[in-house]
This record gives structure tokens, sequence and C-alpha cells, in this order.
């Protein structure tokens, strides 16, 4: 069973299974946060039922996305998201695991990598229950360093991976991009102000070093809890979120904006 939801204020109509992993804030603020122009690519991995992928290719026109997912049924899924979003010439879903990519792709070719990878380590307490949320919110330890490799290995030199992690997991991710990146961007997400920030964006650069740095972040919700103006412009408007300043390009961005 399936649930038809509307992204981006309603340019965008996606098919979700009713039970399992069902993405939301979390797969728009990474497509909104991934520096893609026209005609460059981007590699998404574990892209489930497709949403981060096609709000990024809605949102900037001619920019091609392939995204790695390893169950089938969010692949099939996601496939006929695209066909009935009229985006299957961009965006391109594959049934195969990070740890395997499919053969035939070629190494150092992609301008970006975004991924939502698994929150959650095997045997912690607050792991999800049901079999494909938990293939989509849980792994081993290492997880983090061996999709942080895919992305080193098809990332071009110079490219950006773009992530969306829980803040628990950031000296994990840390320690996953010392070999190969710098540059890298931390953009915390808070609920509300006041808060600590339980979700942050990343970016880092291929063969960058550039040191770290702690950007501003974006405050989501309102003290009436209703999404600020800014996180409204990028879940309804379709905005770009650009990690470096400024914070928001605003509106929504013409084609090619959000440049690296």
């Amino acid at each position: 069973m399936t649930t038809s939801d509307a992204f981006l204020g309603g340019k965008l109509t996606l098919q979700q299974p009713e039970k399992g992993f069902r993405a939301g804030l979390d797969s728009v603020m990474l497509a909104a946060a991934v520096p893609a122009v026209t005609g460059e690519t981007v590699l998404e991995l574990g892209s489930g039922a497709g949403v981060a992928a096609l709000c990024l290719a809605k949102r900037v026109h001619g920019v091609r996305v392939l995204g790695l997912e390893i169950q089938a049924d969010l692949v099939a899924l996601a496939t006929a998201n695209t066909e009935h979003n009229k985006l299957i010439e961009w965006v391109l879903f594959l049934n195969a695991a990070v740890e395997a990519p499919p053969e035939g792709m070629t190494p150092n070719s992609f301008d970006h990598v975004m991924m939502n990878p698994p929150f959650f380590v095997e045997g912690t307490d607050d792991a999800p229950p049901g079999l494909a949320r938990a293939t989509a919110h849980i792994a081993d330890a290492e997880a983090l360093a061996r999709w942080t490799k895919c992305a080193r290995i098809y990332l071009k030199s110079k490219g950006r991976l773009t992530a969306i992690l829980p803040a628990e997991r950031l000296p994990d991710m840390l320690a996953a991009l010392e070999k190969g990146f710098g540059a890298i961007d931390l953009f915390p997400l808070w609920s509300r102000p006041g808060v600590s920030a339980k979700r942050v964006l990343l970016t880092a650069r291929m063969g960058s070093r550039t040191p770290l740095t702690l950007k501003p972040g974006l405050v989501l919700h309102a003290p009436d809890a209703k999404y600020t103006p800014e996180a409204e412009a990028i879940l309804r408007d379709g905005a770009a979120l650009n990690l470096s300043p400024p914070v928001l390009t605003g509106g929504v961005p013409r084609s090619g904006e959000g440049g690296a």
C-alpha cells in the first residue's frame, strides 16, 4: 500500500510506502542543499522512493541524477514517481547496494554526491521496528565510512559531497571525511530557537585543504510552531539552501543557481 504525497508546494506528487521508510523534511532539505547547476551530474546514495532526487531535478532544470537503492520495491516506486512527474529524461534509479555499485559506473565521474545515510547503529535501543524501516535506518558502525568511501570513488576532483545526518553521528562522519575531503561546512538545523540541533547538513569538497567551517544554520519553526519564512521558502516554494553564505538564495531559484 502507498500514499500520495505532495512536495514543494504541490510541484511534485510522489507515491510512498504507507508503512516503512517515508521521506519528509530531511529529504527536501538535502535536495535543497546540493549546489548543483544545469548540466552537472549527481549520484544519490540510498535514494528510497526518489524524494530527494526528484526535488533536486525539479529545482535545477537540466541536472542529471542517478540514485542507488538496495530495496527493489523502492526502486520500482521511485521510477514510477519519475515517470509521473515527467522527469524520466533526467533521473534514473538502480537497484544496488552502496557498497556494491553497478558495473559500468565510472569512478571520478560525478560532480556531486548526496546522501541521507542510515541513522542508527545496529543493536541500539532507539532503532526503529519493521524490516523496511530497519533497512533504511540501521547499519553497522562502519557504514558511514563505507558510504563516504563510495562518494570519494565516484566524485570528480573538487566535486562536492552533501549529506544530512543526526548531530550525534558527526564525529563518525568527520572521521570518514579525513581521507580525501576538505572545505567541510557544517550547517545545523534547529527545530526552534534555543534548542539543540538534532540534524546537521554537511558539505565537503574532494581534494580541498580548506579548513572546516561551522555555519549559522537554519531555524525551522517559529515560536507559534509554524515554519519560519526561510524554511517555508525551501519546503513549499522550492528555494535552494546555500550552506556557504548567504544562507538562503531566496524565492524560487532560477535554473543553475546554488553553484559550488
